[in-house]
């Protein structure tokens, strides 16, 4: 990863003082409007960012009611084929590899010469960070072009979602380079699992204009941003259990942003071909996970071996 450049200093120190939450509301209110003005906006994204409109399930960009419509759309049926077999880690969105790897004494790595707390991305609480202390992470960057809906990287079982406030920087790779901690203080949604392989949490991270994070469960998490830490526990009532098979929608951001993927413990191996800045498609294979079993007291590896 390269060394921040001194203009790109001057962008981050000018983007502390730039009205985040203001602009990213009126982004909000624009792109649900159903106006005529919307259809030059959307074949200006297309033309600019190359959008591939043919993997929609409407290509046509005249059939959307809102930008938002359009920026949120779905997939045809089969455009992106799930890996196979229950231990693969299919990837959860669209998107570029922006970092990967082991979580090192409970911090992750953002870019050169910076990093963030496991505790602090997750709201605080020494409990809810402890199982991913020592795990693995991997964080997904989508740019406009993408598709921006995120799915289930493996089963789970919903035990937590959280929605912590803070800011909404840019998450362009400059900004991942002059801001410290940058993904532990934007806004973000966290979502905790429990599968076969251990805990997992996604993490769908806010930024400049990304004026919506929703889930499938919950509907519409933000906005309104509020003013602390939210957390609604989902294993209390079996009525309310939330339970996601691989590859299916999770939520969805409005806008471009980042999705971070954390596992608890070395039970995952990344895929060797995994390069940071890669392109990534949802559902393709990005890792593997072998489940665990205990006998006699002693954890026994099932399945492929992982490193």
């Amino acid at each position: 990863m390269q060394d921040a450049s001194f203009l790109e200093r001057i962008k981050g120190w000018l983007f502390h003082a730039f009205p985040h939450h203001l602009v990213s509301r009126i982004t909000f209110r624009l792109t649900r409007l159903d106006t005529p003005l919307k259809y030059p906006v959307i074949w200006l994204v297309i033309r600019a960012f190359k959008v591939d409109m043919s993997e929609a399930a409407e290509p046509d960009p005249r059939r959307y009611a809102t930008f938002n419509a359009f920026f949120t759309r779905a997939l045809k049926l089969g455009a992106r084929p799930l890996a196979d077999g229950a231990e693969a880690i299919a990837s959860p969105a669209d998107g570029a590899v922006s970092q990967l790897g082991e979580i090192d004494s409970g911090r992750i790595f953002q870019a050169k010469g910076q990093s963030f707390s496991v505790l602090e991305l997750l709201g605080g609480s020494a409990v809810r960070a402890a199982p991913f202390l020592s795990g693995k992470f991997c964080t997904i960057y989508l740019s406009p072009r993408d598709y921006h809906r995120v799915h289930m990287p493996l089963d789970g079982r919903l035990r937590e979602m959280l929605h912590v406030p803070g800011r909404l920087f840019s998450v362009s790779q400059y900004a991942t380079r002059v801001i410290p901690r940058l993904f532990a203080r934007n806004e973000r949604m966290a979502a905790i699992f429990d599968t076969a392989f251990g805990p997992m949490a996604v993490v769908m991270v806010g930024a400049v204009n990304v004026s919506a994070i929703e889930t499938v469960w919950a509907g519409l998490v933000t906005p309104p941003a509020g003013k602390g830490v939210r957390s609604v526990d989902y294993t209390q009532d079996s009525a309310a259990a939330v339970r996601l098979k691989r590859g299916e929608e999770m939520g969805r951001f409005n806008m471009g942003s980042t999705a971070i993927l954390l596992f608890g413990d070395a039970r995952v191996a990344w895929d060797a071909s995994l390069r940071v800045d890669m392109a990534v498609k949802m559902g393709a294979e990005i890792g593997r996970a072998a489940l665990i079993s205990r006998r006699g007291g002693h954890a026994v590896s099932q399945g492929n071996a992982i490193a």
